[in-house]
């Protein structure tokens, strides 16, 4: 009534939003027996009831098991391609937001970066390239005297920040190779979204950041938020 859904299309609605969100099962059981995601998923149901063009959602995930987080975010894309909702989101979770079209940074209460996930990594300038070898601190001399590249040492492994992994990546193994070392192991990944917060901020997501959210769960269970 309070969004104007006609009388005659109200029980269809609410049928459809609990079929979407898998609650059909509980729909007669009170909602204070729910679990934490499947409140979560009831609180996104309610918020689709008048078909928004726009919905907001605040830490959507918080406090859910990984499993959980992955069904919310199956109902999150389901609902884009489905009923073409823009979907404005907050989350520090950062595997969450390469979810996103666009993705905005936010220190200290100033945004601080604004562009695509794809966007956003290219701003470190580098490629990371990871390589195991029985020896890694003469690996290590190697690669800085033939190549130029100063790699981090961490027991058998060696990281490498390149400019342009394609191009860094064979005169590497061919000076270890020279040299009569053994790769073991070799892996390849661009700056993730994480390296770009780490390089943007100077520190990783704030540890206070997971104790408040489990402040915001306890207050949203005992009804308070």
């Amino acid at each position: 009534m309070m969004y104007h859904i006609p009388r005659a299309e109200r029980a269809a609605r609410m049928r459809d939003m609990l079929a979407l969100m898998e609650l059909t099962d509980f729909k007669d059981r009170i909602v204070k027996t729910y679990s934490g995601g499947m409140r979560r998923r009831l609180e996104i149901a309610r918020g689709l009831l008048h078909r928004p063009r726009l919905l907001i959602l605040d830490e959507p995930t918080v406090g859910l098991d990984p499993q959980t987080r992955n069904y919310i975010w199956q109902y999150v894309r389901q609902l884009r391609e489905q009923f073409g909702t823009t979907i404005f989101m907050t989350t520090h979770y950062m595997d969450e937001a390469e979810n996103c079209d666009r993705i905005a940074i936010i220190d200290r209460g100033g945004s601080i970066a604004l562009d695509t996930p794809a966007g956003l990594k290219q701003m470190s300038g580098e490629d990371l390239i990871e390589l195991e070898t029985t020896e890694p601190t003469e690996a290590a001399q190697i690669i800085q005297k033939t190549v130029g590249i100063t790699a981090v040492v961490a027991g058998s492994r060696l990281t490498l920040a390149v400019p342009d992994v394609e191009h860094a990546t064979p005169p590497i193994l061919s000076a270890l190779m020279q040299a009569g070392l053994t790769v073991q192991a070799l892996h390849i990944r661009q700056a993730s979204l994480e390296d770009i917060f780490i390089k943007l901020t100077g520190r990783k997501i704030r540890e206070e950041e997971g104790d408040k959210d489990q402040r915001r769960l306890a207050m949203r269970e005992r009804g308070r938020l």
